[in-house]
C-alpha cells in the first residue's frame, strides 16, 4: 500500500524521487521521506507526517544522484515521523524503505536483535538492524541476502549503503517493485506511474530477486548470490493519462473517461466483429464444469454483476467469492472448477494468497486487470487488460466499468453471440456520455438531501449488485454511513434503519421487478424517508429523479452506476473532504 521511489543516474534524484511520488501518492499518503546523497558523500534523511507536498517544499533546494523515497500507510505503528520511512540502521550506516509486512519481526527481534534500541514502531526498522549486523562480518550484498532469507511475509526493499554511496540495492518479495531505465540512469518503483518520463525501458522484478544498481549498469541475482538474465522492455505510458488535467479532482476526470474507457475497449478487444480472446482461454472455461470469480471491494461487485453475464450467456453456474474469504475458508469446490480472479492493481495480496492456493492445486485461472505487468496477470494461466489506463483516485470509478465490459465480452464470446455486443457497448459509452453532459439536476439533489449521516440504496437483482458498490463509494469518500440493501429485505428488518430525512435511492432497470422496488421505496417514505429514483427511460415515472438512456438489460450496471459515482463525488465535495486521498484508505491494497 505504499509508495517506493529510488534513482541512481546523472540527473537530480530529489526532482525524480518526489516526482514519482507524488504520482504514487495514491497508494499511501500518511508520511513521506527521502534519504539523499549529500555532498559529504552521507545520506541525509528527510521526513514529514503528512503529503508529499511538504516534503517537496522542505528539500526544494538539494541536488544529488541517488536517493530513495517512500510514502506510507500505516500497517505498524502510529502516524508519525518516527514511523516514516527511510529507516536507519544503529550506527546509521544502512537507509531502507519498505511496502508490505515482515510478519515474523517479533521473532528475529528476540532471536538477533536482543538489547537493540528501536527508534520507531516498525517491522521496517528490525531489517536494517539485520543487514548492519550481518555486514560487521561480511559483503555487504551477502549480508542483505542473508537478511532476505530470514524475513517472512512480503516487501519490497530499497537499500542504501554509506559505505557503498555509489550503489543502490533493490529487494522483493510479493509486493510490486520495476526497474526503469534510460541513457541518464536508473528509477526503481512500485509502480510504473513513477518510471513516466524517466525511463524508455522496464523490468518486472519477480519475485526472491536481488538487484544492484550504479549509475552505469544493473544486475539482479537470485537468493543463491548466482546472476539472472533479465531482459528489459519498452516503456510506453501516457505523462499526460496521469494527470488531473482541467479537472478538480482525478475522480471527477475518470468517471468522465467512462466512455473513451469502454470505446478503448471495443477497439481493442473487436476486429470488426470477431473477438480477440485467446483461444486457449475460451477452451478452457467452456470445458470446466464451474466458474468461480475471486475478487475484493469493487472488483467482487464487478464479480456480481459479471456472474449474471456469464450464467445468462453460458448457462454455466457461476459462484462469486471475497478473496480474503476464499484464501482461508474455502467452499467445497466442483470437480472441474475455473477460476476468474478480477484485480485493478493486479496485485491484492488476498488474491495472490489464492493464487497461491489455486496453482499450487493446477487450477485454471484468469486474470482480468488494469495492469497487465502486475504479479496476479504473470502468474495466471490467462490474463485479460480492462485498458483503463491509470485510475488515480482511491475510490474506483472507471476501473469497476472497464472490469463489467471486460467480463461483458468474455460472456459473450461464450455465448451464441444472439446480439450484437460490439453495438450495445457503442450505446452504452454513448448513454454515459448523453448523462454526463448535465448533471445540474443531480448536483441540486446532492446538495439538497446528502446532509444526514445515513443513507441507503436499494434494488433488486442486478440493480443489488450496483446498488452494493454506491454504497461503497458514498461511504468511502463522503463518510457517509451508506448500506446497499436488496429492495425486498427491507421488511425483513433494515427498515428499522430508516429515520426521517434519510436519503433512499431506489435503482431499477428491470421491468420485471420496477413495481416491486417502487413499492419498497412507498414503504420507507411512510416512515420518513427521502426518495430517490434512478431509471431508465422506458420505465421512467412521473416524479423520478434521474432518467438513464436505454441500453440492452445485460448491461444496465454499466450506466445505472455513474449516477451513484457522481452522487459520491458532489456529496465529498459539498462536506469539504479529500475526494482523491479519503482518510484510512489505500488504492493498491497489497498488505493481507
Amino acid at each position: 500500500m505504499c509508495g517506493i521511489v529510488g534513482y541512481i543516474g546523472t540527473n537530480n534524484a530529489r526532482d525524480i524521487i518526489i516526482h514519482g511520488l507524488e504520482r504514487l501518492e495514491y497508494r499511501g499518503y500518511d508520511s513521506a521521506g527521502l534519504a539523499i546523497l549529500n555532498k559529504d558523500n552521507l545520506f541525509d534523511i528527510y521526513k514529514d507526517v503528512g503529503r508529499v507536498s511538504v516534503l517537496s517544499k522542505s528539500t526544494n533546494k538539494i541536488l544529488s544522484n541517488i536517493g530513495i523515497g517512500h510514502t506510507r500507510w500505516a500497517t505498524h505503528g502510529k502516524v508519525t515521523t518516527l514511523n516514516a520511512h527511510p529507516h536507519k540502521s544503529p550506527s546509521g550506516r544502512f537507509m531502507i524503505v519498505h511496502n508490505g509486512v515482515i510478519e515474523n519481526f517479533s521473532q528475529l527481534k528476540e532471536q538477533y536483535l536482543k538489547g537493540h534500541t528501536f527508534l520507531s514502531e516498525t517491522d521496517t526498522e528490525v531489517i536494517a538492524h539485520l543487514i548492519e549486523g550481518f555486514a560487521t562480518y561480511m559483503e555487504v550484498e551477502n549480508a542483505i541476502l542473508t537478511t532476505l532469507k530470514l524475513l517472512h511475509g512480503s516487501y519490497a526493499l530499497l537499500i542504501l549503503d554509506t559505505q557503498n554511496p555509489d550503489k543502490l540495492y533493490a529487494a522483493k518479495d510479493k509486493p510490486p517493485l520495476l526497474v526503469g531505465k534510460n541513457t541518464q540512469g536508473f528509477t526503481i518503483s512500485s509502480d510504473v506511474l513513477a518510471l513516466a518520463g524517466y525511463a524508455t525501458e522496464y523490468h518486472v522484478i519477480e519475485d526472491k530477486t536481488f538487484v544492484v544498481t550504479t549509475k552505469n549498469g544493473i544486475k539482479f541475482y537470485n537468493y543463491d548470490h548466482e546472476e539472472l538474465d533479465i531482459k528489459f522492455k519498452p516503456l510506453n505510458i501516457d505523462v499526460a493519462a496521469a494527470e488531473k488535467g482541467n479537472y478538480d479532482h482525478f475522480m471527477l476526470k475518470e468517471i468522465n473517461e467512462q466512455p473513451g474507457v469502454i470505446r478503448n475497449i471495443i477497439s481493442k478487444y473487436f476486429n470488426n466483429y470477431e473477438i480477440n480472446l485467446n483461444p486457449s482461454l475460451i477452451k478452457s472455461i467452456n470445458n470446466s464444469s464451474r466458474i468461480y470469480i475471486l475478487a475484493a471491494g469493487t472488483s467482487m461487485h464487478a464479480g456480481l454483476v459479471g456472474k449474471r453475464l456469464l450464467e445468462q450467456l453460458t448457462n454455466k453456474p457461476v459462484e462469486v467469492h471475497i478473496a480474503s474469504e476464499f484464501a482461508y475458508y474455502r467452499p467445497i469446490l466442483d470437480t472441474n472448477p475455473f477460476f476468474i480472479l478480477i484485480s485493478q492493481s493486479g496485485e491484492t495480496a488476498d488474491l495472490r494468497a489464492c493464487l497461491t492456493y489455486l496453482r499450487s492445486n493446477k487450477y485454471k485461472t484468469l486474470t482480468i486487470t488494469n495492469v497487465i505487468t502486475s504479479t496476479l496477470a504473470r502468474e495466471a494461466d490467462y490474463a485479460l487488460e480492462i485498458y483503463a489506463g491509470p485510475e488515480i483516485a482511491v475510490a474506483s470509478t472507471k476501473a469497476y466499468i472497464a472490469q463489467i465490459s471486460v467480463l461483458a465480452i468474455l460472456a459473450y464470446e461464450l455465448s451464441a453471440k444472439d446480439f450484437d455486443l460490439k453495438l450495445e457497448l457503442s450505446k452504452v459509452a454513448q448513454a454515459i456520455e448523453n448523462f454526463l453532459a448535465d448533471t445540474e439536476n443531480l448536483q441540486a439533489l446532492v446538495s439538497k438531501y446528502f446532509k444526514k449521516e445515513h443513507a441507503f440504496y436499494i434494488g433488486r437483482g442486478i440493480d443489488y449488485a450496483t446498488a452494493l458498490e454506491a454504497a461503497l463509494k458514498l461511504k468511502e469518500i463522503s463518510y457517509i454511513h451508506t448500506e446497499g440493501f436488496a429492495a425486498g429485505e427491507l421488511k425483513h428488518g433494515t427498515i428499522a434503519l430508516i429515520e426521517d430525512g434519510t436519503p433512499v435511492i431506489a435503482l431499477i432497470s428491470d421491468e420485471t421487478i420496477n413495481l416491486n422496488t417502487r413499492s419498497n421505496l412507498h414503504e420507507v417514505k411512510s416512515r420518513g424517508a427521502i426518495p430517490i429514483i434512478v431509471t431508465l427511460e422506458s420505465l421512467k415515472q412521473k416524479g423520478d429523479d434521474i432518467i438513464l438512456d436505454d441500453v440492452h438489460p445485460l448491461l444496465t450496471p454499466l450506466v445505472m452506476v455513474v449516477p451513484t459515482q457522481l452522487i459520491s463525488y458532489y456529496a465529498a465535495l459539498n462536506l469539504g473532504f479529500d475526494i482523491d486521498k479519503p482518510r484510512n484508505l489505500a488504492k493498491s491494497v497489497t498488505v493481507e
